[in-house]
């Protein structure tokens, strides 16, 4: 357990502007990740593993994408006791993303919008920091890393796939796994890349590029495709029917090669109607997406069979809501806005969740 209680923590954040709060957050666990101080958030790691994607997980709670965008706290994030952590989004160059103010928060809802628009650092200064984090150092890490990918704001969607190659071949080396962000909706027409021609192009492009990859570095990395809760059963089963082209075998069995990651934030605001900041433009996380995220997971789940890899994200505040998107269909969960509101405790009542009902 962490020696500092969050709730006094979240006391002086909730004080500050969102962004500014996430910030100094994010610089605090980059100077403490490495001495002692790291047990001021630090906890034991549940022990429920799964072999998933041909990797084996140490357990089944994960560190979603969008809080470290420049993987500058892998290791302080790994120290929370997730079982993986997934770093970015990385764009080819770096760019500053949205104009300010673009990160609100919605305490009735347990809730966030941001419309950040993938602000990095670059392919570069990302990949550095992923080499210098302890856990790429470690021969025998104890948890896995994902890496996420995306597009630049500037370039033209017809031009998307140039983008993702380029951040596929940097980050290939240092992935546990790579997960390709088709989804977001703070960066224009990125979720055309959805659509049943665009998305078949880009999957196409990179099971090409991936095995140009595998003959470079002699290792076969999982690829995941993040996709957004606002999509319709029709929408859905297109994706669905796109993924099993690319991750089944000729005898028709998943080969592990491809996975999802079942969502993104909604554009949906029906939950937070009347709430301050309800209006703003960009994506809404936290609790008003678990019912979303879960529909969508239980008709991939449908769609895709058993052994296709769906990692489940969104709306996680809860040991609860963890177990909801097992019973949904996924293998293993990813928490973000719920460690915010929640803490690092989350991480363990979670993951002990899960493995409470998978043991029964």
């Amino acid at each position: 357990m962490s020696l500092v209680p969050y709730g006094l923590a979240r006391r002086v954040l909730f004080a500050m502007d969102p962004e500014v709060a996430h910030d100094l957050t994010m610089a605090g666990l980059a100077a403490t990740q490495g001495n002692p101080l790291k047990m001021a958030y630090g906890a034991g790691r549940v022990d429920d593993p799964i072999e998933l994607a041909g990797l084996r997980f140490p357990n089944r709670v994960g560190m979603a994408a969008g809080l470290d965008k420049n993987a500058r706290c892998i290791d302080g994030l790994g120290a929370m006791g997730f079982g993986f952590v997934e770093v970015g989004t990385v764009t080819p160059k770096g760019q500053p993303g949205n104009p300010k103010p673009r990160m609100f928060r919605l305490p009735e809802a347990n809730a966030l919008i941001n419309r950040l628009g993938f602000n990095n650092d670059g392919l570069d200064a990302f990949v550095a920091n992923v080499q210098r984090s302890a856990l790429r150092r470690d021969k025998n890490p104890a948890l896995l890393l994902g890496l996420n990918i995306g597009k630049n704001a500037a370039t033209p969607i017809e031009n998307a796939t140039t983008d993702y190659l380029t951040c596929l071949d940097g980050v290939y080396p240092h992935a546990d796994y790579i997960t390709v962000n088709i989804s977001s909706p703070n960066t224009k027409n990125l979720r055309a890349l959805q659509s049943d021609e665009a998305l078949d192009a880009l999957l196409g492009a990179i099971a090409e590029r991936r095995e140009a990859l595998v003959r470079q570095h002699g290792k076969r990395k999982p690829i995941f495709v993040k996709i957004a809760p606002d999509l319709d059963e029709a929408q859905v089963s297109v994706i669905a029917a796109t993924l099993k082209r690319y991750g089944t075998n000729a005898r028709g069995q998943a080969n592990n090669d491809w996975g999802v990651v079942a969502t993104n934030t909604t554009l949906s605001r029906d939950a937070v109607k009347g709430m301050a900041h309800a209006e703003e433009t960009g994506g809404l996380s936290g609790a008003p997406v678990l019912a979303l995220s879960n529909a969508v997971i239980t008709q991939l789940r449908a769609a895709l069979g058993k052994g296709f890899p769906i990692i489940g994200v969104g709306g996680v505040m809860s040991g609860e809501d963890a177990v909801s998107k097992i019973k949904a269909g996924a293998d293993v969960v990813q928490i973000y806005t719920g460690l915010i509101y929640k803490g690092p405790e989350l991480v363990r009542e979670a993951a002990l969740a899960i493995r409470n009902i998978k043991a029964k």
